[in-house]
This record gives structure tokens, sequence and C-alpha cells, in this order.
């Protein structure tokens, strides 16, 4: 492979985002051994692992527990980690092209599509990524008060992030204080009103997108039934049949297992519920009731309406019916789509592809997968730019203090690896006090101060020395 790159001058990638998919991105940049690589890992927060530390459940540590080769990925001596630096403001893609000979956009889908239906803008009606980034203390949502005085909650969706909100909603506070649910989710939670909670699918069990696992723990919590209609599960022989996939197969047998039980007079009820929309939310100005039309399946499998309504009595509706990426500044977008326009990774601008400019993640192909499934989607996309080597216009300024020298002339005050682990040592030192995995830092200006702090602190250490 021709190339100019050496140790002394290596490949410069800048990869913005630090979630799964930049920091897959990176890992398969330091693996190739054909080119020497100087990877910088941007972040809009101050806070690296995107997703799986503002999205996957509090409830789910074992799947948070990749932080750990994503921390050894950090640590790579060719790698640095620049948080609290924001896309379009604090670096543009003109800089970029400047301090770097490629880069990879990684910053996933963090919109979410509507519903369309007539109330949805009242009060109580939100996102279900919205209700996730609050129990998760995403610093963007720490501010929001979410007083969950509701009785009945309409999740709209069968994915993943659907049975996520609702098992929160759903678990006594004993089970969740053992997690690290920010504490003032805890402690609205700890006065949840909730008895009924309905997970609304527009199709039926066998299109629904939510995993076996997932689906089997709504079945064990403490103090919550699940209740499901026969009628809505039931599946022909023909049907099942046609089925290939054995996560829908399995799901179907889970379902109907739930369907047979006998509910026990727990304090909450789960209402799973098949081939039923939304059509309008109802209230003056809070949510006070969900109108939703029953449904059946056309010749192409598409939800189409019968003219049969019941009404819930709900006064929280949570849709959770997919993301959708959101625009960069300056940078290339399909809307209607909600990517970054690319072929394979590579990204295009009017047609032609702009070499230097990759692509990973959902904002590449679209909200799909799990975590893993970006490892691949990332090793594909640095591919192409390994392929590209010989045609990437070089960076006026490569030297990695450059970038930096430049962040700080823009009084940009961003957040070094060094400083993360020492805001992660003193989360997971605040809960191993409590018996938790960590007590997380939620506020933006609290967070900051302790890093500041940190950093003064490091400062006066080496003077003293």
């Amino acid at each position: 492979m021709s190339h100019p790159f050496t140790s002394d001058r290596p490949l410069r990638v800048a990869v913005i985002g630090s979630g799964p998919s930049g920091l897959y991105a990176a890992e398969a940049l330091l693996k190739q051994g054909d080119v020497p690589v100087s990877v910088d890992v941007f972040d809009r927060l101050a806070t690296p692992y995107g997703l799986v530390r503002y999205g996957v459940a509090p409830d789910h540590q074992k799947i948070k527990s990749v932080t750990t080769q994503y921390q050894k990925i950090l640590e790579d001596a060719r790698v640095r980690f620049l948080g609290h630096v924001e896309f379009g403001r604090d670096l543009t893609r003109e800089d970029l092209n400047r301090f770097y000979d490629a880069v990879v956009y990684a910053v996933g889908a963090s919109s979410d599509r509507n519903l369309g239906i007539p109330g949805e803008r009242l009060e109580g009606s939100m996102s279900a990524t919205e209700f996730v980034a609050w129990y998760n203390g995403h610093p963007d949502a720490e501010a929001r008060q979410m007083v969950l005085t509701a009785r009945g909650v309409a999740v709209v969706g069968v994915g993943n992030v659907a049975v996520d909100v609702t098992r929160i909603l759903a678990k006594t506070v004993a089970e969740l204080r053992v997690t690290d649910i920010a504490d003032h989710a805890l402690d609205a939670l700890e006065r949840n009103h909730v008895t009924d909670i309905y997970v609304l699918g527009r199709r039926g069990p066998l299109q629904a997108k939510f995993t076996t696992k997932e689906l089997r723990e709504l079945g064990e919590l403490e103090d919550a039934d699940v209740i499901v209609k026969p009628e809505e599960v039931a599946v022909s022989d023909e049907e099942l049949a046609g089925v290939t996939d054995n996560i829908v197969k399995k799901n179907v047998e889970v379902l109907q297992e739930f369907a047979r039980r006998t509910p026990s007079g727990k304090t909450r009820r789960i209402h799973l519920r098949f081939f039923v929309s939304p059509v309008e939310a109802f209230g003056t100005e809070q949510v006070e009731g969900l109108k939703i039309e029953r449904n059946k399946l056309d010749e192409n499998g598409n939800a189409v309406g019968t003219g049969e309504f019941e009404t819930l009595d709900v006064q929280l509706v949570l849709r959770s019916v997919g993301y959708k990426g959101v625009p960069l500044p300056g940078v290339p977008f399909d809307a209607r789509k909600g990517i970054i326009p690319n072929d394979g990774g590579r990204v295009f601008a009017d047609g032609q592809p702009s070499v230097g400019e990759y692509v990973a993640g959902w904002i590449k192909r679209g909200p799909s997968g799990v975590i893993g499934t970006n490892k691949a989607d990332s090793v594909a996309t640095v591919k192409l730019l390994l392929e590209d080597l010989e045609r990437l216009p070089l960076a006026e300024e490569p030297k990695p203090e450059a970038v930096t020298d430049f962040l700080k002339s823009k009084a940009v005050d961003f957040v070094t690896l060094h400083e993360w682990l020492a805001l992660d040592a003193h989360e997971k030192t605040r809960g191993d006090s409590q018996g938790r995995p960590r007590v997380k830092v939620v506020r933006r200006d609290e967070l900051l101060d302790l890093i500041r702090t940190h950093r003064e602190r490091q400062r006066e250490q080496s003077t003293s020395a």
C-alpha cells in the first residue's frame, strides 16, 4: 500500500463522536498495521461512550461493561480524547480539513420521529428518547422537571427502547436503587403513581423489533404483571412456518406464554398490545387519554385501520417509533433518510465522493442494530479510508498540538481522557458508598467544575514537584 505517512508524520484522523461507532472506527485504525496513525476522538459532551452511558438502561450493567474495552482504545498512545468540543461551534468542517487528513463522522441519531397525531404536543406527550436521557442523567435533560403523576402510560412502539422505558417505569425503587440511574430520576420514580403501562404495536408479534431477552425481563419483575390478549398474539402454523428469524419465533413463544398467565394482583400491570395504533391524544393542556384504532395487515404487510376504536386511560404518552439523524453544520445531509449521504461509508457531496470524509454508525446507515453491529460497520468504513490513502488531501497543520492550540486560542475548555478518568473514579467512589455501580454527575456545570478542580490540583502538584 503506497502512502506518504511515516512515524514522524502519521495519518491524522479526526473522529467526531465518542460512542460505539466512533470508538470502533478508532480501534480499526489502530489495528491495521500498514500505516502509522494518530487519532483524535471528539465529543460535544465532556464524557465519552455516547449511548452506552446515556442510552443503555441503568439496570443493564452487563451491556455497559463494554466501556472497559472502549477505555483501552482511548488509552492507546496514538489516540486522544477531546471532550466538551462542539462540532460547528468550536471546530468547523474547514478547521478539520486544516488539521486532519481524514474525518470520520460518528455522531449517531439523536432526534426522534413523531407520531403525527392530534394532541401530540400536549404536556405529557414526549419521545422515549427524552425520557431515557432524563433517567440516564444526560446533561441536556437534567433540568427537565419530570413529575410522574400519571396512573396510566402509553408506550408507542415495540422495540428494545420501548421495553426499556416500560421496565424502568414498572420496576420497584428497590430494584432501581442498585443501578446507576440518575438520582433525580430515582427520586421521581419513588413517587411514581403508575399502575398500568400499555405497550402499543401497530402490527403483530411477527413484526415486533424487541429481542427475546428484553421481552422475557418484563415477565420477571417483582411487582408487575404482564397482560397479553391471546387473540393479538395468535399466529397460524402457516405464518410461523414462513418465519426464518429464530428471535421472532422465540418472541412469539414468550408472548403466548404471557397470554396464558393469570394476573397475580401485583401493583402494576404491563399490557402488551398488538395491531393497534394511536390516532389522537386528548386533553386540555395535559394528556388525559389516548384514542387507539384496531388494525389489520393488508396484502403487503402494512397496518391499516379497521374503524374500531378504544380509549386508554393514560396521562403520559412516550413515543418510541424510531430515531433519526440531525444535520451537522456544513456537512451534507439527507433529510429524508436522516443520514449523511454516503456510499458504504464514503461521504458524498453533490453526488460526488468527498475524499477524506467518512461516516460510521447510525448517521451512516440509519438507526438499526445493536451496539455490536457498529463494529463491523466502522471496520468497513475504515477499510474505505485506507483504500483512499493516496488520494487524501493532506492536512496543512498536521501536528497534534496545532488543534489543541487552536482550541485554546478560542477559549474552548476541552476535556482530556485523564480528566474524564478522574470524573469516572469520582462517580464510582460515590456509587461504592451506596452499593451502586456509580452515582452519575448529571449537571453540566457541576461536572465541569469537578474537572476544573481536578485540573487545578494536578497543576499545583506539578508545580510543587
